[in-house]
């Protein structure tokens, strides 16, 4: 017994109790220079999810627009919630519904819409968030006697970014991470989703001119 404790208290003295971060991230940089989303502006539209993870699309927004504040002080951001208000003020709910469902069958973000969406916004440029995967997960690092006494708790997730000049309907930048979080822990506490989205946002958000 005294040597099974011992064991113990030297294991969890080797153990992490931070998160270890796991990152790939691909970015096409296209045409979107250095300078131009100051002088231009970037309105967020509703993000599109996979299936499954629909009632996160807002938190995916919140999440992202807060880090771009957060990171890029100088650049006009306006927010899902001041979009979807400046859609409705200009009677371009149906077009903007349209707009999502192209989307979400094409890949395109039709230029007319693009246009009007950057008139209603004040903001040239469009960003086009996509969930592509969030999953949590857990295994086992140490038992004693049948009993869990630490687990490695893992989130990944799939972020991929779009920003669409309304200019000329284009995709000015666009990229993707893939980001594990894994962490050691004597409680069943998972990897939240919200921890991931604000380490992806500010890695992707790093990358944009």
């Amino acid at each position: 017994m005294r040597a099974a404790l011992i064991l113990l208290a030297l294991a969890l003295g080797a153990c992490s109790l931070s998160p270890v971060h796991y990152p790939t991230l691909n970015e096409h940089p296209l045409k979107l220079g250095k300078g131009q989303l100051e002088a231009a502006g970037i309105a967020f539209v509703t993000p599109s999810t996979v299936t499954g993870q629909e009632q996160e699309r807002q938190a995916v927004a919140l999440t992202f627009t807060d880090a771009m504040v957060a990171k890029r002080p100088g650049v006009k951001v306006v927010t899902l919630a001041d979009t979807l208000s400046a859609v409705n003020r200009a009677g371009l709910v149906d077009a903007y519904q349209h707009m999502y469902e192209h989307y979400r069958s094409t890949g395109l973000l039709p230029a007319d819409v693009l246009r009007r969406l950057a008139a209603a916004t004040g903001a040239r440029y469009i960003a086009q968030l996509n969930l592509q995967g969030f999953v949590q997960n857990s295994k086992n690092r140490l038992g004693v006697f049948g009993f869990r006494i630490i687990e490695t708790q893992i989130g990944d997730l799939r972020l991929f970014v779009q920003i669409w000049d309304s200019q000329d309907g284009s995709i000015a930048w666009e990229a993707m991470e893939e980001l594990r979080i894994a962490m050691d822990t004597t409680k069943e506490q998972p990897i939240m989703l919200r921890s991931l989205l604000e380490r992806s946002a500010q890695d992707l958000i790093a990358k944009v001119p």
